[in-house]
């Protein structure tokens, strides 16, 4: 879908959207259309149920006089609410309406509103990064489409008092859209075509934004001792691989950078600890954490960032074989640790102890976060509405709640403590992999990696319930959502460039 920013105008062609406020308050645009209709608008909107609340649209018929194919108004809510977040989510809600309606072009009105804390420009460009997050499909292996349910709008243009402020505005955000878009990629590719050394390689591209990218092999994880990482693929045909991203943004390259840390199992069976088969196919999400630190490396380096920041990715396939690990194992990991593991489902906590080591250990970052969809407790907790956060420093994690909810990623703060802490004690090593059978899940996951992460300033991110969705959402289509990169963008932004 091509986007273009112009000047507020009457079109000549296509469908008009305009916006109405609360109780039915019409934009200037919307105003204009009614007038020229003799109040038309007003009565349609009287007789219906449409209010002008956030979200809502209503069809109407092209007034006599424009050459257009119709009028659809959308509600903007109250003015002084319109912030970024509501804003790209009217965006993606246009996007379903108007590819319902058959429609092929629109243009909208991003008229400047009393009371709203946004211009006009800042409006548009904010309608327009949620129309091209909602406008994403993954289809590159359908040979035949379905008429129906083939999307039609191929232009969408955002009209507003300043076009120029507006695309000024809409380029970073573009940029940051983009990298969302690098992780829904990822994260929907399927797992035969996404195995380590491949994904690794994929990685590799964003060499052509600046970013300096290296990947390990199992050579050379083996000699760094990284066994618990290489546990969890040992049963796999394929080779494991770490791969690291960094972006040296920040002027004079001194800087101290900042660590995002992703687990990437390209597939998870269980291992020996074998998954009911029910589902199992959407464990080719299993990577979606290190789908989000790419897909941020790629926002990063795309808005040429002034920041210095390090994306490392385990990556693994997490197979049942001859060789694979059996619950009861004992494995060493980078840190010296010994680790028994008791569920070898409970894997990506051990692909993440090693790389959490070895991040601290090479880059010492001013801190450390690390996103996995790690535990189904977690939503069971929380369900598919918010992550799970967990940290051991409470300015950290606030900063990321607070960029969390600037984006429309929300996250939950969950407890940590001496007493989970214990759960993972071990009787033969120095830790186990799982806690309690049923209890506190995703603490417990959460609390065998802060053994791994010394004294720096971590937070970890359990994404289980938000990497992908099984339902339409504002910006979401069905499928991967590439949760974490608006997020941590925000995060970046807001508190750590220079």
């Amino acid at each position: 879908m091509k986007i273009e920013f112009a000047e507020i105008h009457m079109p000549t062609a296509g469908a008009l959207v305009v916006g109405v406020l609360e109780k039915r308050v019409l934009s200037p645009t919307a105003a204009e259309v009614d007038a020229r209709a003799d109040g038309g608008l007003s009565r349609a909107l009287e007789a219906g149920r449409f209010s002008g609340k956030k979200g809502q649209t209503v069809s109407l018929a092209s007034p006599p006089g424009l050459e257009l194919s119709r009028v659809v108004l959308v509600g903007l809510g109250k003015a002084a609410e319109l912030d970024a977040v509501r804003l790209q989510e009217v965006g993606g809600a246009l996007v379903k309406e108007l590819n319902g309606l058959g429609e092929t072009r629109a243009a909208i009105a991003c008229d400047a509103l009393e009371e709203s804390p946004l211009s006009s420009g800042e409006i548009a460009a904010n309608l327009a990064a949620g129309a091209r997050l909602r406008a994403y499909r993954f289809d590159k292996y359908r040979t035949k489409d379905l008429e129906d349910s083939k999307p039609t709008l191929t232009a969408l243009e955002l009209m507003s008092e300043a076009p120029d402020a507006a695309r000024e505005a809409f380029e970073p955000l573009r940029r940051v859209t983009d990298g969302v878009i690098f992780a829904r990629d990822l994260v929907s590719e399927p797992s035969n075509v996404k195995f380590p050394d491949a994904l690794a390689e994929r990685l590799t591209g964003l060499a052509d934004l600046g970013v300096d990218v290296e990947v390990l092999n199992e050579t050379k994880m083996r000699e760094l001792g990284m066994g618990s990482l290489l546990s969890v693929g040992q049963g796999s045909e394929r080779e494991s691989r770490l791969v690291v991203m960094s972006w040296s943004g920040a002027p004079g390259g001194e800087q101290k950078p900042i660590a995002f840390v992703g687990k990437g199992v390209t597939f998870d069976t269980g291992g020996i600890s074998l998954k009911p088969s029910a589902g199992m196919e959407d464990m080719k999400y299993d990577m979606a954490g290190a789908g989000a630190v790419a897909g941020l490396i790629k926002a990063l380096a795309g808005r040429k960032a002034r920041v210095n920041v390090v994306g490392i990715v385990g990556l693994v396939e997490n197979m049942p074989s001859g060789g694979a690990s059996r619950p009861g194992d004992v494995v060493t990991s980078m840190s010296g640790r010994t680790i028994e593991i008791i569920n070898t489902d409970a894997e990506g906590r051990l692909v993440l102890a090693d790389a959490l080591w070895y991040t601290q250990g090479r880059f010492k970052p001013r801190f450390m976060i690390d996103l996995a969809t790690l535990t189904g407790a977690i939503i069971v907790a929380l369900g598919g509405y918010q992550a799970g956060l967990f940290s051991n420093d409470d300015a950290l994690a606030e900063r990321i709640a607070t960029a969390g909810s600037a984006v429309g990623e929300p996250v939950w703060r969950m407890p940590l403590g001496e007493k989970y802490d214990k759960d993972i004690d071990s009787e033969i090593a120095d830790v186990k992999n799982v806690g309690k059978a049923r209890e506190a899940g995703s603490t417990a996951a959460a609390q065998f990696l802060q053994r791994f992460v010394n004294d720096v300033p971590w937070a970890h991110l359990d994404i289980a319930g938000m990497a992908w969705t099984k339902k339409e959402q504002p910006v979401n289509p069905v499928g991967a959502t590439g949760f974490g990169v608006r997020l941590l963008d925000r995060l970046v932004a807001d508190g750590y460039e220079s």
